[in-house]
């Protein structure tokens, strides 16, 4: 019985692999309130694109899939600075288009991920994400 314990828990444990994580500073052009950022995500990965705001202002973010080898769903969340991962904005409950007055200062984190099918079995979808702040 507990070889049986220990062997199902090391086999859990060798099944969850570490999401990769990748980041990336978003910088708008002198004279520009806004960008495009484009990129593929793959699987259990995830990208974080980081935008620094003042509380008052409001960002907008659209994510539009650009190509897939899968069924080509892509979701982002909005984290507020300090966020251990709670969102203000949750992609797959309120679609890809965002536009919201942010809470507070200092630097949010745009999250792009994958769910469902195209996550579990390794698919890639590429996408653009318009951002902007006024």
């Amino acid at each position: 019985m507990i070889r049986s314990l220990i062997l199902t828990a090391i086999l859990l444990g060798s099944a969850m692999s570490v999401s990769a994580q990748m980041t990336a500073d978003v910088k708008f052009q002198p004279g520009n309130f806004g960008t495009m950022a484009t990129g593929t995500i793959t699987g259990d990965e995830y990208f974080d694109y980081k935008l620094g705001a003042k509380a008052g202002q409001e960002m907008f973010a659209e994510l539009q899939v650009t190509d897939t080898n899968g069924d080509g769903v892509v979701y982002f969340n909005i984290l507020p600075p300090g966020s251990d991962g709670v969102a203000i904005y949750n992609g797959s409950i309120d679609g890809n288009t965002a536009r919201i007055d942010l809470p507070e200062d200092g630097d949010y984190t745009i999250r792009i991920y994958l769910m469902g099918n195209d996550r579990d079995t390794g698919k890639t979808v590429g996408y653009n994400l318009d951002l902007s702040i006024q």
